[in-house]
């Protein structure tokens, strides 16, 4: 019996969503549906595809297999589907971008302006997102472009399926409340107290390798997300924090902050991730990207 190829977006679905009633809810689906269509996919392909114990349900050797191949199916449709946009006169078509607040301001919206003017047939979708939340709905295809962060210690390459775009190296500040005495030398971090950011954010991974390159713990205190909460905090004298150049652009800092430009502190680093094939990316894709990094290219750091 040949298998339904409609049948391997629900396998899809469990595999991302970690089940069957997760998977469920990601399709607007009831759970029974998910699991009638899994029992016929596993009646057509004649073995089974999930292995359901105690704790849930986990995809077999073979489950993984259709699985890999429906992502593909996925990525190949979302290809076409920008390829017929481009068909008619000019590159066309919707890109939904995920992006988080400085790359937003800094890179996201001045491409606003530029994009209109060359590619009108390009409509754009940006949603304000975590990365770790961007990259997930990269992968369900909610999002066809992202915009992420690492520090430049972290240089992993793009997960299988899709492809990153390098967009600026920006440097690391240190903030300290005005009045105080700045430090003169990385190894000066060591007896100070960090706002800390929030676990797996670049910024923390930048505090991480600093601590280990000082062959200590440095001390922390609070966790934020928000780069505006952390200035905060650190006006009121909760302690230091290290925050990279484009979160202090324009002023975004009081008379009660003083930016200090150290000598070793690093870089973070912002790319464009997209998902990808044997094909290269959609021209409206494509068109999106390249203008982003256009303005990233023209930024000017202090």
């Amino acid at each position: 019996m040949p298998t339904d190829p409609r049948r391997l977006a629900f396998l899809l679905a469990v595999h991302r969503a970690g089940g069957v009633l997760a998977a469920a809810d990601l399709l607007h689906v009831t759970p029974s549906a998910v699991s009638q269509q899994i029992a016929r996919l596993e009646a057509e392909e004649g073995c089974a595809v999930l292995d359901r114990g105690p704790r849930g349900v986990t995809l077999t050797p073979a489950g993984r297999v259709l699985a890999e191949a429906a992502e593909h199916i996925e990525a190949e449709l979302v290809e076409a589907r920008q390829a017929i946009a481009a068909l008619g006169d000019g590159v066309a078509g919707r890109v939904a971008i995920g992006a988080f607040q400085t790359a937003i301001r800094a890179v996201v919206a001045p491409a606003l302006s530029p994009l209109a003017e060359r590619f009108p047939g390009v409509q754009l979708d940006i949603r304000e997102a975590e990365p770790a939340e961007s990259v997930r709905k990269l992968r369900a295809g909610d999002l066809d472009v992202v915009v992420l962060e690492r520090d430049s210690e972290m240089n992993n390459p793009a997960p299988k399926g899709s492809q990153d775009v390098p967009l600026l190296d920006e440097p690391w500040r240190l903030v300290i409340p005005a009045g105080t005495a700045a430090p003169e030398q990385v190894r000066d971090l060591a007896r100070l107290t960090f706002v800390a950011s929030e676990t797996g954010t670049a910024a923390d991974r930048a505090l991480q390798r600093l601590a280990r390159s000082l062959g200590t713990t440095i001390a922390t205190c609070h966790s934020t997300y928000d780069f505006d909460t952390t200035l905060a905090l650190v006006a009121a004298g909760q302690g230091v924090a290290l925050l990279p150049a484009l979160a202090l652009e324009g002023g975004a800092y009081s008379e009660s902050l003083r930016i200090v430009r150290l000598a070793g502190l690093g870089e973070r680093q912002l790319f464009v991730r997209h998902r990808s094939s044997r094909h290269e990316p959609g021209p409206a894709v494509r068109a999106v990207v390249g203008v982003m990094s256009e303005v990233a290219a023209r930024l000017e750091l202090a």
